[in-house]
């Protein structure tokens, strides 16, 4: 069954939405064709920058089956992935148009077996290359990384509700700590399926700070607040002051996204770059002796 405009479509949105559930050292590639230009690496670089230009129903007529290649920087094992050209994202058996390789230049056959069993356990769904086989990749060789024994669960960018207001609203936590590579990536899937601009300070102490449609954020705060670690406190959620959102600058929004910073003054710096620092300043984050507080 040849490639359709429509299927495409809907491969590489999902495919967006995973590259951008991926944590810093994380990687994510088009695995090129032995002969020719890598169409696809193209093809994804463009969707990201500007979706609405391409042209589909074109690309679609001479594309190849997509290959990619996911890894994590420092790690002797990696992940291949092939869509088939009937792949059309989301929910779907394991048998349904992809497939999930795992490859290792020092892997032995027993190890390579109990990770190919893992990944077809997982293969629900296609983003749990993000919400399952990565972070058991980092549990695998990186035993701190497991500090929080529980894990937010992830939801799809197809299930959001676009609501009925349309205002723009902020949203800041704050928690003792923000570490588990579970919960950023978690913050970063959910960022990028709400269409949220914002950051997560990792680290001691935790600061996440996310804005958007009211809806949206709305949605976010409720995960956050369901992810339930120490000390999470909702500073507030709240309409964003007409004179701040005149201030945003879209071009410079979407390539900004959402950021992960780790120390304080990163935090601070990027408020007052917004226009906003006095939310923090007035919590004592950025002041001498920061205070997280305590959930009430």
């Amino acid at each position: 069954m040849p490639l359709t405009a429509s299927v495409l479509s809907r491969q590489l949105e999902e495919l967006n939405l995973l590259k951008h559930s991926l944590l810093p050292g994380e990687e994510f590639a088009s695995l090129p064709p032995t002969e020719g230009p890598d169409h696809w690496a193209t093809l994804l670089d463009s969707y990201s920058e500007n979706a609405e230009s391409l042209d589909l129903e074109e690309v679609a007529r001479t594309l190849p089956p997509a290959h990619l290649r996911i890894q994590s920087n420092g790690i002797d094992i990696w992940f291949e992935v092939g869509l088939s050209e009937d792949y059309e994202g989301g929910c779907a058996p394991a048998n349904a148009g992809y497939s999930v390789s795992v490859k290792g230049e020092t892997l032995a056959r027993r190890e390579q077996e109990a990770w190919q069993a893992f990944v077809k356990e997982k293969m629900e769904e296609f983003q749990d290359i993000s919400t399952h086989l990565l972070p058991r990749l980092h549990a695998e060789f990186d035993s701190q990384r497991n500090d929080d024994a529980s894990s937010a669960p992830a939801m799809s960018g197809t299930d959001v509700s676009s609501g009925s207001s349309h205002s723009r609203y902020h949203a800041l936590f704050t928690s003792h700590h923000l570490v588990s590579p579970n919960k950023r990536r978690s913050l970063q899937h959910w960022s990028a399926s709400l269409s949220l601009i914002g950051f997560a300070k990792v680290g001691h102490p935790g600061v996440i700070y996310c804005e958007g449609e009211q809806a949206q954020v709305e949605e976010f705060v409720t995960n956050v607040k369901a992810m339930q670690w120490l000390a999470l406190r909702m500073r507030f959620i709240e309409p964003l002051p007409e004179d701040l959102r005149e201030s945003r600058n879209e071009d410079k929004e979407v390539k900004r996204r959402w950021s992960e910073f780790e120390k304080v003054g990163e935090v601070v710096e990027e408020m007052r770059r917004l226009r906003r620092e006095k939310y923090i300043v007035e919590m004592g984050i950025g002041s001498v002796g920061i205070n997280v507080g305590a959930p009430k």
